[in-house]
């Protein structure tokens, strides 16, 4: 009924909420399969503008995102808006201060991950090395509590354990890898459609 009703009013509350909306956000990241084709970005949108904007609980984000979501600089960060949903799991840590972190199309990312472009100086402790950029293929699969440290690579359709800790690159893509360090458990054959 509520689903019926949202359905026939939608063309009017949608272009009003976007207008709104976009004075938390930018514009680019409120479309996509999520705004267009759902109402799942909207739920987002507004719990993202109450926790981080209102009751500042966290430091808000161009794009809607959820609490625990840590983001160290949202301009080094590229990623498609229908992958906005990646930024609503519970506890991403993405530091990108000093590199860029790339996320392909249709990536998923589990809670807890936490993708890092720079380490800690082992002789400054409070300095960090230069960063080096991290690039996660399209439709890869980034499962709970791993890690995916600067400089990795990962080819399309790569699948990474949970707690996994990625140090090297797989730039070839369609396997599975874990462990710490990361090693490739399987590789996977794709059926052509």
């Amino acid at each position: 009924m509520i689903k019926r009703v949202l359905m026939r009013i939608g063309f009017l509350i949608k272009p009003v909420a976007k207008l709104v909306l976009s004075l938390f956000f930018k514009r680019k990241y409120l479309q996509g399969r999520h705004f267009d084709a759902s109402y799942g970005g909207y739920f987002w949108a507004v719990r993202s503008v109450w926790q981080k904007n209102i009751l500042r609980l966290a430091r808000p984000l161009p794009w809607p995102s959820g609490l625990t979501c840590y983001v160290s600089n949202p301009d080094n960060l590229v990623f498609h808006p229908d992958d906005i949903n990646n930024f609503q799991s519970p506890g991403i840590y993405l530091q990108n201060f000093k590199g860029t972190i790339h996320l392909g199309r249709g990536t998923y990312i589990a809670p807890n991950v936490g993708i890092i472009t720079a380490n800690h100086r082992l002789d400054a402790l409070d300095e960090h090395e230069d960063g080096q950029d991290v690039v996660i293929g399209e439709k890869c699969w980034i499962g709970m509590n791993a890690v995916i440290l600067p400089g990795v690579i990962l080819g399309n359709r790569t699948v990474v354990a949970a707690g996994a800790v990625v140090t090297r690159s797989f730039p070839q893509g369609r396997c599975v890898i874990g462990g710490t360090p990361a090693k490739i458990l399987k590789e996977i054959e794709y059926a052509v459609h």
